[in-house]
């Protein structure tokens, strides 16, 4: 039975997740507070035990695809102790990385230095508590000035906890494609977020032969097929993909300039249309694209594969999983080539979905406050646009691509959003603060 705590004060801000966009504003906090002298009173609450930003896909050959200076808040300030520059010369690897000649760590290390990052604001997280609901506490006038967040450890005791301010920052949730909904509990199908984990569950990791179907044709699949091939001798792969090809990313200077901090004013002021057709033209720089370096070393696999006249993987592009069905044998699937129409039935013993993530949780997790916030539009600061009654504030980091544009889902803004975020917080607190004063002297 879920045990509960009593409410014992009422936070500044509560921040629901604690991955790059929340750390990034912990920072913003911390910098504002000393700026303002007014420290925030803030908490962060986190599903895991302990801190890892993806660490269950953090393969070796997993790198970073923007350059380590897009980190937590150099762009916004360069002299911040928590800049990655500063992370490496605290561990010694300084001229080591410089040595390296390369602006895009690989994702262990930008993953340590989140965490090195995280553990200077431990006494402000609860981790292992996952977030179920975001409540009203409505006033005697009917106006809401703030909101309990409702949480749940790791041993089902219900936390309840007071604040002024909400900040959503959970991030995607894996998206599993509607023909594998009737078969997503079967063990042996599961989504690429928990690839390290579920396939070291996998007869693969003793040595035992598989075969394996990757479906997907992004960044993830890549990474993942080139980690099947050299970890795990012993398994047979079928990348399945709906392209006719693995297409690159284009990361070129000049594309690269709409995730620049100052565009998000630019696509936040143009009209829906015109954004739209933004976020249209630019998606191969960031949806079903995969960088180059890892095309050429998938294709010069199964070059070599030519050259042996030893199939070992197979390629099947053009291809939609039409079903998917789980049987003592394996899993079975019915896979349509679009170009021929020809369907042809595989069976597999796992399946990997590398088919991305969707971002939808703040609405769930906003769902008693749901009636207040409208179509969960936000304005520049990243509030949600409320009906006047509700005077306690709701912001969401990464999910306002639709009128932030794409760079909201990725970390090129993070410093700069955080720190607006954190000035309209201060602006919330200084009007609660006033109004308080009213009242005392009223």
């Amino acid at each position: 039975m879920t045990q509960r705590r009593p409410i014992s004060k009422a936070y500044d801000v509560i921040g629901v997740g604690f991955g790059p966009s929340n750390i990034a504003l912990a920072i913003a906090l911390d910098e504002q507070g000393l700026a303002c002298g007014r420290r925030f009173d803030s908490l962060f609450l986190d599903r895991q035990a302990n801190y890892r930003w993806h660490g269950d896909t953090l393969v070796s050959q997993s790198e970073l695809q923007i350059s380590f200076l897009k980190d937590l808040v150099s762009l916004r300030n360069p002299t911040s102790r928590y800049s990655f520059v500063n992370y490496l010369h605290q561990q010694g690897r300084l001229v080591d990385f410089i040595n390296l000649g390369t602006f895009y760590p690989c994702r262990m290390e930008y993953n340590d230095y989140l965490r090195w990052v995280a553990s200077s604001f431990s006494e402000q997280c609860a981790y292992g508590e996952r977030v179920e609901r975001v409540e009203p506490v409505p006033g005697a006038d009917g106006t809401i000035e703030l909101l309990d967040v409702v949480s749940v450890d790791d041993q089902g005791q219900e936390h309840r906890r007071r604040t002024r301010s909400v900040v959503v920052g959970t991030g995607g949730t894996p998206r599993i494609p509607a023909v594998f909904q009737g078969v997503r509990d079967d063990a042996r199908i599961f989504h690429h977020a928990q690839y390290l984990s579920r396939i070291a569950q996998q007869k693969c990791a003793r040595g035992e032969p598989m075969r394996v179907a990757l479906v997907g044709g992004g960044q993830s699949a890549a990474e993942a097929f080139i980690d099947l091939n050299d970890s795990y001798p012993s398994v047979q792969v079928d990348m399945i993909l709906r392209n006719a090809v693995l297409k690159p990313a284009d990361d070129s200077p000049f594309v690269n300039q709409i995730f620049a901090p100052e565009n998000t004013d630019l696509f936040f002021n143009q009209p829906e249309t015109e954004r739209e057709r933004l976020i249209h033209e630019f998606h191969n720089t960031n949806y079903s694209v995969v960088d180059l370096n890892l095309i050429e070393q998938i294709y010069g696999i199964f070059y070599r594969q030519k050259v042996s006249g030893r199939q070992r993987h197979a390629f099947r592009c053009r291809t939609l999983v039409e079903s998917a069905s789980a049987r003592a044998e394996g899993i079975c699937l019915a896979l349509r080539d679009i170009a021929t129409g020809k369907t042809d039935v595989q069976h597999y013993d796992a399946v990997i979905l590398a088919t991305g993530y969707e971002r939808k949780s703040h609405k769930t997790l906003l769902a008693p406050i749901a009636d207040c916030l409208g179509n969960f539009e936000v304005d520049r600061s990243y509030r949600v646009r409320a009906r006047p009654n509700l005077k306690a504030g709701v912001f969401l980091q990464g999910f306002s691509q639709s009128s932030h544009g794409l760079s909201d889902t990725l970390l090129s803004v993070l410093p700069m959003r955080a720190w607006e975020i954190s000035e309209a917080l201060l602006d919330i607190l200084g009007a609660s603060e006033h109004d308080h004063r009213l009242q005392e002297s009223a």
